[in-house]
């Protein structure tokens, strides 16, 4: 029972605007108190100019009352303040600043539990009631707390807006559906609500449709990223154990390179010995020869001499040459020279790889479809620019312009080996191999065929033609005509003549169209298919004076 006391006395001695311990109070002539600051700044935003208004009764005064402050309610709220009391904590109960509080009660207001949209008003527990007894009450619709309530109000003619004009899509009242929207399509509000309703119930729908579509994209977007560490992973070990063994083969055959080459070594270094014991042993022979021919020579006696000479052996013939070739450090240089060739062709190797395998890390794996170009200019944004490979053109073949342009000629040109040339065909593929989207055009003169291949292109015999296998595929120009070709499947293509041919491919997604150049580009022949290997533009010219030109 003290404590409700204090809590009594705390709420005798509180501002009803700010909630807390008057501060400077002063008593405004209706006998109610507040903070001097709170009453000044209340007054200072009222509207009506002159006529200023309590916050608890509401009753007016004109002209604003003077203001003093009571030395008295000082008094009382500094000895609550002596006493450790401190201002009541605010009761759940009364309306906050941001809640809505009741139209109804008087001084400190409770918050509102409902508002009325027929009446319209905002009611705490208390006063809404009557809404629940009541019979015409009972009828009205009730809502959750609303500060908008106004908005529901008609400006022109101040009452509710029950109804919905959907000619103008707004809300109306009664009264305007007789005057200014008169002939509209009117509704109640109620039945547009419903309508409403249904559409966003359609929407919510969709939404949440697409919600559970996108936690599935979601989900397989997780996925991806699980597979993609665990191919990496197994890509990685994969290519370190397939290095392990190529460097394993490698230095097997480093190991018996050196095993032949020592045992060689020993061979020669035997053979050398034995020969040098040989000629050795001819040097003691002469040298011990030489001291009896000496010593026969020194004899002073004629007669002894002419006797002892015949005794004395002629001198046998070499077995061996004059003189013996030395080549030091040239033994097995013809082994060297091997080795380095083998080396030459396994960096050639590892480039030609590397570059495409390089590409083929980088290029991003596009989860979510782009549409693909549709007009020239969208085209050219993938143009590549590449240029042909000399090292894999047939021997007639002649290249100029950087080598992007290449004619049949009656000789054969000075091209060195290589195991990629053409041998059968007038062939070339170029020098890059094309990941991604890739776009280029060809300009021709005479019968030429455009295509893409594979490294792994056969290169000798007919077997090499462009479109033979499954390992490329090919567009021949054919009697004003065109054909596709691919594993040895002809297919006719129409479409108008141009000495220009574009080519688009997009190699993830796996499409390869040719298009007919000239001030449109036409679509001649479209692939859908799956590319297992990086691509090589390639060429073929079918006779002698036959041109073709990467233009793009």
């Amino acid at each position: 029972m003290a404590q409700e006391g204090v809590q009594l006395d705390q709420e005798t001695f509180s501002c009803s605007i700010c909630l807390d311990l008057l501060k400077d109070p002063v008593t405004i002539p209706c006998g109610h108190s507040y903070c001097m600051t709170c009453i000044n700044t209340h007054w200072d935003g009222e509207d009506q100019e002159g006529i200023h208004s309590c916050r608890q009764c509401r009753k007016t005064f004109r002209p604003r009352p003077d203001l003093a402050k009571n030395i008295m309610l000082a008094a009382l709220v500094e000895e609550l303040k002596k006493t450790g009391l401190q201002a009541a904590p605010a009761d759940h109960h009364y309306a906050g600043p941001e809640d809505v509080s009741c139209d109804f009660c008087t001084g400190r207001k409770r918050k509102a539990v409902k508002s009325c949209l027929f009446c319209p008003a905002s009611y705490c527990e208390n006063h809404l009631q009557p809404h629940y007894d009541v019979p015409p009450l009972k009828k009205h619709q009730l809502v959750e707390p609303s500060k908008n309530l106004q908005e529901n109000i008609c400006s022109r003619h101040d009452e509710v807006m029950k109804m919905f004009c959907r000619t103008d899509q707004q809300s109306i009242c009664y009264l305007c559906s007789v005057e200014e929207h008169k002939g509209h399509d009117t509704v109640s509000a109620a039945a547009e609500d419903t309508e409403r309703q249904k559409e966003l119930e359609v929407s919510r729908l969709n939404i949440q449709q697409r919600i559970q579509d996108r936690q599935t994209d979601v989900k397989l977007l997780q996925q991806e990223l699980k597979d993609i560490k665990v191919s990496a992973d197994k890509t990685v070990e994969d290519s370190e154990e397939m290095f392990r063994e190529l460097i394993h083969l490698i230095q097997n055959r480093s190991s018996e390179v050196e095993q032949q080459i020592r045992s060689q070594q020993v061979i020669e270094e035997n053979r050398v010995r034995e020969l040098q014991e040989k000629l050795e042993q001819e040097i003691r022979d002469l040298e011990r020869k030489d001291a009896e021919l000496k010593q026969l020579s020194d004899t002073p006696d004629h007669s002894q001499f002419l006797h002892n000479y015949p005794s004395v052996s002629a001198l046998s013939e070499s077995t061996h040459s004059s003189s013996i070739s030395i080549r030091p450090l040239r033994h097995f240089e013809d082994v060297v020279k091997d080795v380095k060739e083998v080396k030459e062709e396994i960096q050639e190797v590892l480039k030609d790889t590397w570059e495409c395998t390089s590409q083929m890390i980088s290029l991003p794996d596009v989860l979510l479809s782009q549409p693909q170009p549709t007009t020239r200019a969208d085209f050219l944004r993938y143009s590549c620019g590449f240029s042909l490979d000399p090292d894999t053109a047939h021997p007639q073949l002649f290249f100029s312009n950087g080598d992007r342009k290449v004619s049949v000629v009656e000789y054969s040109v000075n091209h060195p080996y290589h195991p990629d040339r053409f041998s059968f065909y007038y062939q070339v593929l170029s020098k890059d191999c094309l990941i991604g989207r890739s776009y280029w055009e060809v300009e021709m003169t005479g019968l030429v065929n455009v295509a893409v291949a594979y490294k792994s292109i056969r290169r000798l015999a007919d077997e090499s033609a462009f479109g033979m296998f499954d390992d490329s595929w090919s567009l021949e120009s054919y009697n004003n005509s065109f054909e596709f070709m691919h594993d040895g499947v002809r297919t006719p293509v129409s479409g108008p003549r141009s000495s220009r041919i574009g080519v688009y491919l997009d190699h993830s997604a796996g499409i390869l169209s040719f298009y007919s150049v000239s001030e449109t580009m036409t679509l001649l022949h479209t692939v859908q298919t799956t590319f297992t290997e990086p691509l090589y533009p390639g060429l073929s010219l079918y006779c002698t004076g036959v041109t073709a030109e990467i233009i793009i």
